[in-house]
């Protein structure tokens, strides 16, 4: 059951597209509720056992008790403990215990949630005055979530080639970088999908561009590396240089399709190309302009985009910098003491991202002018949506890989999500196995993290670890930082142990794929935290760092650095396959309860559910991408037992024609037709 409370006048954000059941505010039972005209603030006393989940991409553990976040999408790459928000606003959780119940707050400004914080057994969330509330009953935490995903509408598909191995680096600059980039994984039989371009490939930065003396002929080295079954996926990002002459500057002043500013003037801030303009994409003119530019891309063969910078991050404003200038020449000639030396570096380092800035500017909501920092988690969401409608009239039959930095409830049906600029630390690792769980909540299913860390030097331990978690996340991109170490796979030694890693990604393709094909078309998740699958069991709502994938299997990844293996929880008896390459495996059962698991630093660890199947596809010894993989020609693993079984889904695999559910097939075996090498 699925009630919705609206307080004021809310902004329509999009994310809700099915029905509810319209309430008034005396019915509210689930929470306390204060409201008046500037906020509506509701309060919960948690019970000792009680278990938060949710609220997509933030910080800490998969149970969200003990601390403060705030859903405000900020561009911050340090993503520690300390923090309260980061590139995402997803304002969903659900209450686990006595009382179990899901919550989502349709704001698009700040909203609180402080789960234990000010007081330990206190939930308080804190939303704006205007905004709607839907809280959700259900029989089950599945059941919750599944109601929840058919109100917020069905994820996002990417084609299927996205699911292969992504290499990406800032730094990239040319053609003979992709290419170089392109052989060291080809010649050394490491499986390569795509290479992402960032911001290098651009003239001058500029959105839309391509820097004719790095790609002379960009269509024709498109098509070359096409020849390769190869991709290439650029950076767009969300800020306009300001340049006479560039055709979508002038576009944009002609058409008054940028962000004003208070004097009704187009905002000026800075990133990448110094002076900007941002495109008004929660206006829809703007927004089917702007989307309308990634046609040219398109024509030059391009089927795959990441949208960037789109909280929107501003390094400065012309205005807050002048003022900071007035004031460090103010200081020149003083003597600094300490008070005063810190605030002139506090006034420097606020520049970037100020919320004075986003103060400052302001949208056309067709028709309704509205000040930025009400509908601040909204750009993201709009700028990849533009990206996402224009693409149905570019490429109507065709899925497009698009995946978004910055995102809000709603933008899961437009494109998926990278989880940010991460950085090369092992916290940050098990950070990326809780956050996923969280986000299939908020229906981001095409997701995954930057692999060995975006910023920083990895190691290599701390890479051979990252991919084998990061082989089973939907998007599975190596991606690093300008100035940092060389993390392409191939430049590390070990290198068969990195190769047998990515090629088990691609002999569990049909198991991933099949299993993310039916989270979204069924509305479920592909992550999900042990206690969803078993709710009965109290032990299995203390695991953090194991995740049920699929119907079939759970995973327990090793993140501590030097560790030769982990503890693990069964909730039931399960097989346990080890593997340090598609073809070398291993499969024993293993008793219900608490285990130390060995587990070699080349070695991942499986464990399937009795009565289930995992289809694993026999490689041939080269495979350079999926055009080299012969999906019928399977193994099948699974758990002792009378009968198993597994239901498969297959579609083309790049046509928005997806196989309905009365033909997805099930596939049941006998104890002799399953096992390790059969």
């Amino acid at each position: 059951m699925i009630r919705k409370y609206i307080f004021g006048s809310p902004i329509e954000t999009g994310a809700v597209v099915g029905t509810s059941v319209t309430d008034t505010y005396e019915h509210m039972t689930l929470m306390d509720m204060v409201y008046d005209s500037t906020s509506v603030v509701l309060s919960y006393t948690m019970e000792e056992d009680d278990v938060i989940y949710g609220l997509g991409q933030q910080v800490r553990g998969i149970n969200k008790r003990g601390y403060l976040y705030i859903s405000n999408a900020t561009d911050d790459p340090n993503h520690i403990e300390t923090k309260h928000s980061l590139y995402g606003a997803h304002n969903f959780l659900i209450v686990c215990g006595k009382k179990t119940f899901g919550i989502f707050i349709d704001d698009p400004g700040q909203v609180s949630f402080d789960v234990g914080y000010t007081a330990i057994d206190s939930l308080k969330v804190t939303a704006g005055g205007d905004c709607v509330i839907y809280t959700i009953e259900g029989s089950s935490l599945k059941d919750i979530v599944k109601q929840f995903r058919k109100l917020i509408g069905q994820s996002y598909v990417a084609p299927k080639w996205a699911f292969g191995y992504q290499q990406s680096r800032w730094g990239y600059k040319d053609i003979k970088d992709v290419r170089r980039v392109i052989s060291g994984h080809h010649d050394q039989n490491i499986p390569l999908e795509a290479v992402c371009l960032d911001i290098d490939y651009m003239e001058r930065y500029k959105d839309f561009t391509v820097d004719r003396e790095a790609f002379p002929d960009f269509e024709g080295f498109v098509e070359e590396i096409k020849q390769q079954n190869v991709h290439l996926v650029p950076i767009i990002d969300a800020g306009v240089k300001i340049e006479e002459g560039y055709d979508v500057y002038e576009e944009g002043v002609k058409y008054g399709y940028f962000c004003k500013d208070e004097d009704g003037n187009d905002f000026v801030a800075a990133v990448w190309p110094g002076k900007v303009h941002f495109p008004d994409v929660l206006n829809s003119d703007a927004r089917k302009w702007f989307g309308g530019k990634y046609r040219w891309l398109i024509e030059q063969g391009i089927d795959g985009f990441w949208n960037d910078m789109n909280e929107p991050a501003i390094f400065y404003s012309q205005k807050q910098l002048d003022q900071v200038f007035d004031e460090l020449v103010a200081m020149r000639n003083e003597n600094l003491d300490i008070n005063s030396y810190f605030h002139m570096k506090d006034i420097v380092s606020e520049l970037s991202n100020s919320p004075k800035d986003y103060r400052s500017f302001y949208h056309n909501m067709d028709g309704r002018v509205i000040c930025h920092d009400k509908v601040h988690n909204l750009f993201g969401y709009n700028m990849t949506k533009a990206a996402s409608e224009a693409f149905d009239t570019i490429a109507p039959d065709r899925r497009i890989l698009m995946y978004s930095r910055s995102s809000y409830i709603g933008m899961h049906r437009y494109g998926g999500i990278w989880t940010g600029d991460n950085q090369a630390w092992w916290q940050q690792l098990l950070l990326s196995i809780q956050q996923m769980p969280s986000l299939n909540m908020c229906g981001i299913l095409y997701t995954g993290s930057d692999i060995g860390g975006f910023g920083g030097d990895t190691t290599p331990d701390l890479l051979m670890r990252w991919l084998e978690f990061g082989l089973f996340t939907p998007l599975m991109r190596n991606h690093a930082a300008a100035g940092t170490r060389e993390k392409e796979v191939y430049q590390f030694d070990r290198l068969d142990d990195y190769r047998n890693i990515i090629r088990i990604r691609y002999s569990l393709m049909t198991y991933i794929y099949s299993e993310f094909m039916k989270s979204v078309l069924d509305d479920e998740m592909y992550f999900r935290p042990v206690a969803f699958d078993y709710p009965d069991d109290r032990q299995a709502y203390a695991v953090e760092d194991q995740l049920m994938v699929g119907e079939s299997i759970m995973i327990a990844p090793v993140y501590i650095q030097n560790a030769k293996g982990r503890y693990v929880y069964l909730p039931e008896e399960m097989m346990m396959v080890r593997m340090k390459s598609p073809e070398e495996k291993t499969c024993e059962m293993i008793a219900a309860g608490h285990h130390y698991i060995p587990v070699a630093l080349n070695e991942i660890v499986i464990f399937i559910k009795k009565g289930h199947l995992l289809p694993m596809i026999i490689l041939p010894k080269q495979v350079k991408t999926m055009a080299d993989v012969d999906e019928t020609r399977l193994e099948w693993l699974g758990a002792k037992d009378d009968e198993a079984s597994y239901v498969l889904y297959t579609d083309d695999g790049i046509s928005k024609k997806y196989t309905e559910k009365s033909q997805w097939k099930i596939i049941k075996m006998r104890n002799e037709d399953i096992g390790c090498g059969k």
